[in-house]
Formats: C-alpha cells, sequence, structure tokens
C-alpha cells in the first residue's frame, strides 16, 4: 500500500497572486468551471495533463524562515539562464548564484512571497 500526492499546498498571503505568478512559472492552468479571483482564499492550478496540482490557500503570517522544502525546476525549453531571466522577469528575486564556471550548478529564486525554489540547467545543458 502507498500514499499518492494529491496537491502541493503554499501557504500564501495573497493565494490568487500567488497561483497567477506560478501558473506563469510552470504552465499551469485554473479550472475553467472553477476560476481563480483576486481575493479567493484558496486558489488551485493544474498542470495541462491535470495530474500535477498546486494549491495556495491565505494565512495571515509571512513567511518566517528558509524554506524546509522547495521545488527544483529545469527548463522545458531553452538554457537554465534563459530560463532564469524569463523567472525574473516574472517577479522572482535572485537568493544565491551556485552556478560552477564549468557550466553545472544551479540559482536559487524566491517567488514574490519570498518561497525559495531553485532553476537548474535542462535535459539538453547536462548531456552536451
Amino acid at each position: 500500500m502507498t500514499a499518492l500526492i494529491s496537491h502541493t499546498t503554499f501557504d500564501s498571503l495573497d493565494a490568487f497572486a500567488q497561483s497567477v505568478f506560478w501558473g506563469a512559472v510552470l504552465g499551469f492552468l485554473e479550472d475553467p468551471e472553477d476560476p481563480n479571483e483576486a481575493g479567493d482564499e484558496e486558489c488551485m492550478i493544474f498542470s495541462e495533463d491535470g495530474t500535477r496540482r498546486l494549491l495556495f490557500i491565505e494565512v495571515p503570517d509571512a513567511k518566517q524562515v528558509k524554506n524546509r522544502v522547495h521545488l527544483d525546476l529545469k527548463p522545458a525549453e531553452g538554457t537554465r539562464d534563459e530560463e532564469l531571466d524569463r523567472l525574473l522577469e516574472l517577479g522572482a528575486r535572485e537568493v544565491a548564484d551556485c552556478r560552477r564556471a564549468d557550466g553545472s550548478g544551479w540559482v536559487v529564486l524566491a517567488d514574490p512571497e519570498g518561497n525559495e525554489f531553485c532553476i537548474l540547467r535542462s535535459d539538453a545543458e547536462r548531456q552536451g
């Protein structure tokens, strides 16, 4: 017997804003029959195939310390550095640059509410 992950939940000060940011980052969509709206206390977004879901729930407390769990992302297309530029344009903030001279490594970013996540090299970059 095993358990399956239903969805990953993020505590948020603004669930709607977080769902918009992460939807743009990941290409996730909201449920067209139950769209997320500004002021909603809970906002869910889904991968295109519906197999992965993120839920943002409003809480009264801002993030206090470093995340114990975080997402490691890799570009679906292009390079790590191109994806880094795109994420910064979406509103992410760079926390730490862990790239190495040989091209390996990652960059630690924070979303608009300070939740850390990493951007890794693409599959093509790691194979080349």
